[in-house]
Protein backbone atom coordinates (compact mmCIF):
# COMPACT_ATOMS: atom_id res chain seq x y z
CA UNK A 1 0.00 0.00 0.00
CA UNK A 2 1.41 3.68 -0.96
CA UNK A 3 0.80 5.77 2.12
CA UNK A 4 1.70 8.62 0.38
CA UNK A 5 -1.86 8.23 -1.26
CA UNK A 6 -2.87 10.32 1.63
CA UNK A 7 -2.21 12.65 3.06
CA UNK A 8 -3.23 13.69 6.57
CA UNK A 9 -2.42 15.54 9.69
CA UNK A 10 -2.98 15.39 13.14
CA UNK A 11 -3.09 17.44 16.25
CA UNK A 12 -2.17 16.38 19.46
CA UNK A 13 -2.63 18.52 22.43
CA UNK A 14 -1.20 17.17 25.81
CA UNK A 15 -3.64 18.80 28.00
CA UNK A 16 -7.00 19.43 26.64
CA UNK A 17 -8.50 22.42 27.56
CA UNK A 18 -11.91 20.98 26.43
CA UNK A 19 -13.71 20.69 29.64
CA UNK A 20 -15.85 17.41 28.39
CA UNK A 21 -12.54 15.29 28.31
CA UNK A 22 -11.20 17.19 30.85
CA UNK A 23 -7.11 17.91 30.71
CA UNK A 24 -6.13 14.68 28.95
CA UNK A 25 -3.84 14.36 25.72
CA UNK A 26 -6.40 14.64 23.03
CA UNK A 27 -5.95 14.44 19.21
CA UNK A 28 -7.59 15.58 15.85
CA UNK A 29 -7.10 14.30 12.61
CA UNK A 30 -8.25 15.85 9.79
CA UNK A 31 -11.69 15.78 7.49
CA UNK A 32 -10.18 12.84 5.06
CA UNK A 33 -9.60 10.22 7.75
CA UNK A 34 -14.18 10.23 7.85
CA UNK A 35 -16.04 7.71 5.83
CA UNK A 36 -17.78 8.97 2.88
CA UNK A 37 -20.86 7.34 4.09
CA UNK A 38 -20.64 8.40 7.23
CA UNK A 39 -23.99 8.93 8.69
CA UNK A 40 -23.33 12.60 10.91
CA UNK A 41 -21.50 14.61 8.07
CA UNK A 42 -24.81 16.77 7.87
CA UNK A 43 -24.88 17.46 11.61
CA UNK A 44 -20.86 16.50 12.88
CA UNK A 45 -20.32 18.13 16.24
CA UNK A 46 -16.49 18.57 15.41
CA UNK A 47 -17.46 20.63 12.28
CA UNK A 48 -20.48 22.80 14.14
CA UNK A 49 -18.88 24.00 17.45
CA UNK A 50 -15.62 25.16 18.57
CA UNK A 51 -14.30 22.66 17.17
CA UNK A 52 -14.82 23.22 13.90
CA UNK A 53 -12.13 26.28 13.35
CA UNK A 54 -9.16 23.97 15.04
CA UNK A 55 -10.61 20.94 12.87
CA UNK A 56 -10.63 23.08 9.83
CA UNK A 57 -6.97 24.14 10.03
CA UNK A 58 -5.93 20.24 11.13
CA UNK A 59 -7.90 19.10 7.55
CA UNK A 60 -5.84 21.98 5.83
CA UNK A 61 -2.77 21.14 7.15
CA UNK A 62 -1.77 24.10 8.65
CA UNK A 63 -1.85 22.83 12.15
CA UNK A 64 -0.64 18.71 13.23
CA UNK A 65 2.26 17.12 11.83
CA UNK A 66 2.15 13.53 9.89
CA UNK A 67 1.10 10.12 11.19
CA UNK A 68 4.72 8.95 12.10
CA UNK A 69 5.63 12.09 14.17
CA UNK A 70 1.66 11.23 15.81
CA UNK A 71 2.57 8.05 16.80
CA UNK A 72 6.09 8.49 18.05
CA UNK A 73 4.71 11.57 20.55
CA UNK A 74 1.84 8.51 21.01
CA UNK A 75 4.85 6.47 22.49
CA UNK A 76 6.28 9.14 24.61
CA UNK A 77 3.11 9.52 26.92
CA UNK A 78 3.74 8.32 30.43
CA UNK A 79 2.71 4.40 31.17
CA UNK A 80 -0.91 4.13 32.12
CA UNK A 81 -1.34 7.74 30.74
CA UNK A 82 -5.30 8.06 29.54
CA UNK A 83 -5.81 9.53 26.41
CA UNK A 84 -8.60 10.21 23.15
CA UNK A 85 -7.84 10.10 19.85
CA UNK A 86 -9.91 12.37 17.52
CA UNK A 87 -12.30 15.00 19.34
CA UNK A 88 -12.25 15.45 15.54
CA UNK A 89 -11.63 12.92 12.41
CA UNK A 90 -12.08 9.15 12.37
CA UNK A 91 -9.01 6.41 11.73
CA UNK A 92 -7.03 7.19 8.63
CA UNK A 93 -8.72 4.69 5.64
CA UNK A 94 -6.17 2.65 3.12
CA UNK A 95 -5.65 3.88 -0.13
CA UNK A 96 -9.00 2.80 -1.56
CA UNK A 97 -10.90 5.43 0.55
CA UNK A 98 -13.26 2.25 1.32
CA UNK A 99 -12.21 0.99 4.60
CA UNK A 100 -9.52 1.97 7.57
CA UNK A 101 -5.51 1.39 6.91
CA UNK A 102 -4.20 -1.60 8.99
CA UNK A 103 -0.66 -0.28 8.66
CA UNK A 104 -1.35 2.97 10.48
CA UNK A 105 -4.06 1.51 12.91
CA UNK A 106 -1.10 -0.90 13.42
CA UNK A 107 1.43 2.01 14.07
CA UNK A 108 -1.13 3.73 16.30
CA UNK A 109 -1.88 0.64 18.24
CA UNK A 110 2.25 -0.48 18.93
CA UNK A 111 2.78 3.29 19.92
CA UNK A 112 -0.39 2.94 22.35
CA UNK A 113 1.48 -0.37 24.51
CA UNK A 114 0.85 0.41 27.91
CA UNK A 115 -1.10 3.42 27.70
CA UNK A 116 -5.27 4.13 27.93
CA UNK A 117 -5.98 5.42 24.31
CA UNK A 118 -9.21 5.34 23.46
CA UNK A 119 -11.32 6.49 20.30
CA UNK A 120 -14.82 6.12 18.31
CA UNK A 121 -15.10 5.21 14.69
CA UNK A 122 -17.90 5.40 11.83
CA UNK A 123 -15.95 3.19 9.90
CA UNK A 124 -18.41 0.29 9.53
CA UNK A 125 -17.42 -2.66 6.91
CA UNK A 126 -16.30 -6.10 7.78
CA UNK A 127 -12.69 -5.68 6.87
CA UNK A 128 -12.49 -2.19 9.44
CA UNK A 129 -14.51 -4.07 12.40
CA UNK A 130 -12.59 -7.47 12.33
CA UNK A 131 -9.43 -4.85 12.72
CA UNK A 132 -10.84 -2.99 15.01
CA UNK A 133 -11.68 -6.00 17.53
CA UNK A 134 -7.91 -6.84 17.37
CA UNK A 135 -7.38 -3.20 18.44
CA UNK A 136 -9.41 -3.64 20.79
CA UNK A 137 -7.59 -7.32 22.03
CA UNK A 138 -4.37 -5.24 22.29
CA UNK A 139 -5.16 -2.16 24.60
CA UNK A 140 -6.59 0.38 21.80
CA UNK A 141 -9.98 0.75 22.40
CA UNK A 142 -12.05 1.58 19.44
CA UNK A 143 -15.42 2.23 20.15
CA UNK A 144 -17.91 1.56 17.07
CA UNK A 145 -20.49 4.39 16.52
CA UNK A 146 -23.96 3.80 15.39
CA UNK A 147 -26.18 6.32 14.44
CA UNK A 148 -29.36 4.55 15.70
CA UNK A 149 -30.49 2.29 18.50
CA UNK A 150 -31.19 -0.18 15.15
CA UNK A 151 -27.62 0.21 13.98
CA UNK A 152 -26.24 -0.41 17.43
CA UNK A 153 -28.26 -3.64 18.46
CA UNK A 154 -26.73 -5.10 14.40
CA UNK A 155 -22.65 -4.02 15.50
CA UNK A 156 -23.28 -5.39 19.07
CA UNK A 157 -21.01 -8.40 19.76
CA UNK A 158 -18.40 -7.37 16.84
CA UNK A 159 -15.43 -7.31 19.18
CA UNK A 160 -15.29 -3.72 19.99
CA UNK A 161 -17.75 -1.78 22.44
CA UNK A 162 -20.39 0.03 20.86
CA UNK A 163 -21.71 3.53 21.11
CA UNK A 164 -24.74 5.62 19.84
CA UNK A 165 -26.12 8.67 19.25
CA UNK A 166 -29.76 9.57 20.68
CA UNK A 167 -32.26 12.20 20.44
CA UNK A 168 -31.16 15.46 22.75
CA UNK A 169 -34.27 15.16 25.48
CA UNK A 170 -32.29 11.52 26.10
CA UNK A 171 -31.46 11.67 30.02
CA UNK A 172 -32.60 7.79 31.31
CA UNK A 173 -30.41 4.86 31.39
CA UNK A 174 -32.71 2.44 29.03
CA UNK A 175 -32.71 -1.14 27.24
CA UNK A 176 -32.83 -1.61 23.21
CA UNK A 177 -35.22 -4.17 21.68
CA UNK A 178 -31.81 -6.68 21.41
CA UNK A 179 -31.78 -6.74 25.54
CA UNK A 180 -28.63 -4.77 25.28
CA UNK A 181 -28.26 -2.36 27.96
CA UNK A 182 -27.11 1.63 27.30
CA UNK A 183 -25.83 4.29 29.82
CA UNK A 184 -26.27 7.59 28.81
CA UNK A 185 -22.67 9.10 28.80
CA UNK A 186 -22.15 10.34 32.72
CA UNK A 187 -20.34 13.58 31.04
CA UNK A 188 -23.20 14.79 29.43
CA UNK A 189 -25.58 14.70 31.90
CA UNK A 190 -23.12 16.26 35.16
CA UNK A 191 -20.93 19.43 35.04
CA UNK A 192 -18.80 17.62 37.12
CA UNK A 193 -17.78 14.55 34.99
CA UNK A 194 -15.49 14.62 32.33
CA UNK A 195 -14.14 11.59 29.87
CA UNK A 196 -10.95 11.79 32.67
CA UNK A 197 -13.00 11.27 35.62
CA UNK A 198 -15.10 8.81 33.84
CA UNK A 199 -13.02 6.65 31.89
CA UNK A 200 -16.29 3.95 31.11
CA UNK A 201 -15.43 4.60 26.90
CA UNK A 202 -12.07 3.25 27.49
CA UNK A 203 -13.06 0.20 29.06
CA UNK A 204 -13.99 -2.91 27.63
CA UNK A 205 -17.70 -3.28 28.57
CA UNK A 206 -21.05 -4.77 27.76
CA UNK A 207 -23.11 -1.39 28.37
CA UNK A 208 -23.99 0.82 25.62
CA UNK A 209 -22.99 4.29 25.28
CA UNK A 210 -25.55 7.26 24.64
CA UNK A 211 -24.55 10.41 23.06
CA UNK A 212 -27.48 12.91 23.51
CA UNK A 213 -27.26 14.82 20.27
CA UNK A 214 -25.75 18.38 20.92
CA UNK A 215 -24.40 21.43 19.22
CA UNK A 216 -25.69 23.17 16.55
CA UNK A 217 -27.07 19.67 14.51
CA UNK A 218 -29.00 18.50 17.47
CA UNK A 219 -32.28 19.63 15.60
CA UNK A 220 -31.25 17.87 12.81
CA UNK A 221 -30.52 14.52 14.65
CA UNK A 222 -33.20 14.77 16.77
CA UNK A 223 -35.47 15.30 13.17
CA UNK A 224 -34.30 12.01 11.80
CA UNK A 225 -34.05 9.58 14.48
CA UNK A 226 -37.99 10.29 14.67
CA UNK A 227 -38.41 9.45 11.22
Amino acid sequence: MNQNTLALSVHLSLVSSNTKTGPIPVSTTGAQSCPPDCGQKDACYADRSFLGMHWRAVTAGARGTDWPTFCAAIEQLDDDQLWRHNQGGDMPPDDTGRTVDPVRLGQLVMANRKKRGFTYSHWKDDASIAWFALSNVWGFTINLSADTIAEADRLYGRGSPVVVVVSSTTTQNFTTPAGHRVVVCPATQRDDVSCSTCQLCQRQRDAIVAFPAHGSGARRIDIRLAQ
